[in-house]
This record gives structure tokens, sequence and C-alpha cells, in this order.
């Protein structure tokens, strides 16, 4: 209540250009408006996603200054006139991809790209009124925000539409991961509908490929194989429920050829979690010809064309792709945070680094080099 209302300025670490460390600061973040939230943030992560728009790896989506983040959780500090659903001391995950619940995406069943409040990496500004939340401390300058959230800040302002409470018993730091990487055990369980004693092929094996690996046991896949070159990801694949592992540097033949191997005929469902083409094309050629599915879930920065050659199509197999695990946030999310207080889910595992929120540069490194699965910063 001290500072409902009132400009807030706090510690954010800002992103001044592409590469460059990120600048821990003093700055001003406003009171929400309509149908906003000022939240105030426990936790936060690094995804891939903040390290791609850290390095600038696409040129059309580059905007500084800027605060980025957007896997994390915290406590509401104030809300804007119109927000019903929350109220100050709530404790909440801010989350990249919103539902406004009004529009014919959120209305439909199966769908979860909120026409208003969709991922979306050119926004920078509110949907109310086009301008920002953040301002720096010593000439009142905007900064930037990022997919809906910037959580790389110790008070954010999010459209309430992007906000979903959290249960108070359920462990905030844990959470947190629920609200980017290990979501995506939807595509798992919504997207692709995997079937008990069906197989299963994971490209990439960082948050989002383990996060697909412990949904597709869940599901009671008969067999998993996990491809990624570095095969220290290769013991957490294990504790995931991955049985086999091909790592396609050391292999003499095409990762597609290894797995119609070791399955007599290819997979029923692949999932592309690496965020390269060349991944795709493998993934894809690696499901059974004639009920495989792909599912594509990593960035690709690069604009490539989908290397698929239209006839292949009429062999049986089908693509797709997901966001957040084609889960609708403020609809689907609880239940998921059920599950994992049930213990279907080992949010444990994806948690292999702790640092306070000052060292947020060399938790950046840490992913950058393959070091760590996910490093939850406390604020």
């Amino acid at each position: 209540m001290e500072t409902q209302g009132k400009v807030i300025t706090c510690r954010a670490a800002v992103a001044w250009g592409a590469g460059e460390a990120l600048v821990m600061e003093d700055v001003k973040v406003d009171p929400p408006q309509r149908l906003e939230v000022r939240l105030r943030i426990l936790f936060t992560s690094i995804c891939h996603t903040d390290l791609s728009a850290w390095k600038g790896e696409n040129e059309a989506q580059q905007a500084y200054p800027r605060i980025l983040g957007h896997e994390a959780a915290g406590i509401v500090e104030s809300v804007g006139e119109g927000v019903e659903d929350m109220k100050a001391g709530d404790h909440v995950l801010p989350i990249f991809t919103g539902e406004c619940g009004d529009c014919r995406v959120c209305k439909r069943d199966g769908a979860n790209l909120c026409e208003r409040f969709r991922v979306d990496p050119m926004k920078k500004v509110m949907v109310g009124d086009g301008k920002t939340r953040f301002f720096t401390s010593k000439d009142n300058k905007p900064i930037y925000h990022f997919l809906n959230t910037s959580t790389f800040s110790e008070y954010t302002v999010v459209d309430s539409a992007c906000v979903v409470k959290v249960d108070p018993r359920f462990p905030l730091e844990k959470m947190s991961l629920l609200s980017c990487g290990v979501s995506t055990v939807g595509a798992a369980w919504n997207v692709a509908d995997i079937q008990p004693g069906s197989t299963v092929a994971i490209f990439g094996l960082g948050a989002v490929g383990l996060a697909v690996a412990e949904g597709a046991r869940a599901k009671g896949a008969s067999k998993i194989i996990g491809i990624d070159v570095n095969p220290n990801k290769f013991p957490l694949g294990r504790e995931a429920g991955i049985s086999e592992f091909i790592n396609p540097k050391e292999s003499d033949k095409t990762v597609h050829e290894r797995v119609m191997e070791i399955t007599e005929g290819g997979v029923e469902y692949s999932f592309e979690c690496a965020g390269r083409i060349e991944a795709l094309r493998e993934a894809f050629l690696s499901t059974n010809s004639g009920v495989g599915v792909t599912v594509l879930l990593g960035v690709h920065a690069s604009p490539q064309l989908l290397p698929i050659h239209p006839m292949e199509l009429f062999q049986g197999r089908s693509i797709t792709a997901s966001v957040f695990g084609g889960l609708k946030p403020k609809t689907q999310l609880p239940l998921l945070f059920t599950q994992c207080l049930q213990g279907q889910l080992n949010l444990d595992l994806f948690i292999s680094h702790q640092l306070p929120f000052s060292d947020i540069n060399e938790a950046m490194q840490l992913l950058h080099q393959g070091k760590a699965l996910r490093c939850l910063l406390r604020l």
C-alpha cells in the first residue's frame, strides 16, 4: 500500500546493445494502468530466447535499451483499474503469451495464441497506450519491454492477461519454471497427445527437450531417444526418462537412419527442440512414414524455410508447431501446477544453478557455454 499508485525505483539488468554485458542499474517503474499489474519479481531464470535476444541474432527484433527476461515468479504489488481476478499479495507467474478470454482464439479449444496478447518478439511497449512503464532513473528516458514480461527487474508491469495466479502452497522458485521452459511438457501431452507404448525422439536436450521427455515418460512412452551433440546432457536425460542417446558427431550414419534402426521403422513422435533447420529435417525423417508426427519447438532465428518437400507429407507424416506447450495460460496452467505438486513432473531436475540477481551476466555465460540447464536467480 505504501507504493501503490507511485513510481517505484528499483534495480534492473538493462541491455544496451547486442552482445553487451547487461548493466545492473536503477530504473523507474510506473504504476500499472487499466488492466495492468505491477509485480515484485522474486525469482527469474534465463531461457535460450533471452540469450538469442541478448546476442541480437534477429536484427529486426532488436530494441535498446531493453529489459529482457520472461521466465519468473513473483507477488502482485498493485493492480490497475479493471483487474478483478487478482489483488496485491497474490503469488503469480508472468506469462509471455497471454489469454484475454474474449477473442476467437481464446474461445476456441485447442488454440492458445491470443489475438491481442500472444507472444511477439517485435513488441516493445504496453498494449494499452503503446508506451513503456520503465524509464532510466537519471534522465527519464524510456526503456523497452520484452515478451510481455521483462522479468530481469525487481519490479515489472504486465498486462493482466499475461499473469496467472499460483496457489500460495506451491513453491514459487520451482513454479517459475512453468512460466516458460517446463510448460513445453504440454507439447507432449496436448499437441502430440502421446499414446502409451509409443516411441519418441527428442532433438536437443536443453530444458525444453527434457520437459518433453518428462511428459513422454508420464504418458507411458515405451522408448524415448535423445539426440544432442553435448554428451554432458545425457545423465540428466536418463533422469527424465530417456533410454537411448545419439550424438550426431559420433555417428557414422545420419540421425534418422540410426533412429530407424533402433525403432525398426521410425518413431511415432519426434520433437525438434534445438532451433536448427538440420535438426528439423532429421526429426521429420525419423518418424514413421505411416503415423509419424513432428512437433517444432525450437526457436529459429534464421529466415530459412522448412526443409520438407510437399510430396513427403503424402507419406503419412505430419508436422506442427507448439508455443507454450499448446496451453491456454490462465485456463490450463493451474492444472499443471497441481500435477507438479502431485509429483508427475520433477521440477528439481531443471534447476542446475542458483545465483543472486547481481550475477546475471555469469548466468548468461553459463547458458551460452552449455554449462547450465536453468540458472535460478534470486532477486
